[in-house]
């Protein structure tokens, strides 16, 4: 067995106008002194982590580590859920999601495309040189304003969505074979892929590329109200990445799970800082430690209620906490009897038989 990789931060939420949080130095000086032994790094600020630069030079992926190292930290994957996002938009999101893109791509969702999958390609290179072994994205989304059909379920439409989302990401998940590093899709309402189906449903549509895999968070799994435990056992040899993000999901007789429209706050299905939700992590972690999970257990801090720095300190120390170093043998070793075939055969009441 295999103890998992932790704590580590995803500094997403985290980067801001104001030092510590305006540089990554900033950044890894205050994550180390909280007790984070690695990053998880997004992509979209070239102040934070210049991705073009990262993609083409050693000599700046050499910098960056040595940085991270001065701290004692590593980085854990680099993240492109912005840029993921915009492979595949609905011409219903346009709008909005083209405050992701760089200004001379908005208004063109071809060449927010292209560029979107410019920033993978580079993203798979820049991993390479910082030798990970893993990355983290969103998929994006053809079909998610069909999620909950009216008119009925309309299946053509949906096999030409899954289809055209396949073609997008095949060669992206081949450029990541390319450079031997895991694609991890999050699963996420607003994604194409936000649950099990759906991400079998895409697997089998990109011939069950073996890079493609899954970033596990059950908080999203939780507010859609699955069995986030029992999806660790289905889909273990999958997951390659852990966000360890909290949640709570209390019914109420006015809304459910879809939220009805309300702010953050006042949701039954809520965001929490860890420790604040209903989070089963002790068997969460215990499942990721007996499937032999090989990564970071990283910390991503969302909730409505408790501030950033709060739920990064805490969460610091809840991930240290429940790390489990597993055991190199079995508890009760010292009892075992000889394993010879004569004993055992013996043991049977076999004798002497062939």
């Amino acid at each position: 067995m295999k103890t998992i990789q932790g704590p580590g931060l995803f500094l997403a939420q985290f980067i801001g106008p104001q030092a510590p949080f305006d540089s990554l130095d900033g950044l890894a000086a205050w994550a180390a002194g909280l007790g984070f032994k690695s990053l998880q790094i997004p992509t979209t600020s070239a102040t934070i982590f210049d991705l073009k630069r990262a993609s083409h030079s050693q000599e700046y992926c050499d910098e960056v580590r040595a940085l991270l190292a001065g701290h004692g930290l590593t980085i854990s994957e680099l993240s492109t859920h912005l840029q993921g996002q915009l492979v595949a938009v609905h011409p219903a999101y346009d709008p909005a999601f083209d405050g992701f893109a760089p200004v001379q791509v908005r208004g063109n969702s071809q060449a927010r495309q292209a560029w979107a999958t410019e920033q993978l390609l580079m993203a798979a290179q820049a991993s390479q040189r910082l030798g990970l072994a893993a990355h983290v994205t969103f998929s994006g989304a053809l079909a998610w304003p069909y999620f909950y059909p009216w008119p009925p379920h309309n299946a053509l439409l949906l096999e030409e969505a899954f289809g055209q989302l396949a073609q997008r990401w095949r060669p992206i998940l081949d450029a990541f074979d390319d450079v031997g590093v895991d694609l991890c899709y999050e699963l996420h309402p607003g994604e194409d892929l936000h649950d099990g189906v759906t991400f079998e449903r895409f697997l089998r549509q990109v011939g069950n590329h073996p890079r493609c895999h899954i970033l596990y968070d059950p908080s999203h799994l939780h507010l859609q109200q699955m069995d986030y435990l029992g999806f660790i056992d289905v889909y273990h040899p999958r997951i390659r990445a852990f966000h360890v993000k909290d949640a709570e999901y209390r019914p109420n007789a006015r809304s459910g799970v879809y939220g009805g429209y309300q702010p953050w706050l006042e949701r039954p299905g809520r965001f929490r800082s860890l420790g604040d939700g209903q989070i089963d992590f002790p068997a969460i972690f215990s499942k990721l430690a007996q499937y032999d999970f090989p990564g970071w257990a990283t910390l991503e801090w969302e909730c409505c209620l408790k501030s950033p720095e709060a739920g990064a300190r805490e969460g610091a120390e809840f991930i240290a906490r429940h790390i489990i170093p597993v055991a190199e043998r079995a508890f009760d070793d010292f009892a075992a009897v000889g394993g010879e075939r004569k004993q055992v055969r013996q043991m049977l009441g076999m004798g002497e038989q062939p």
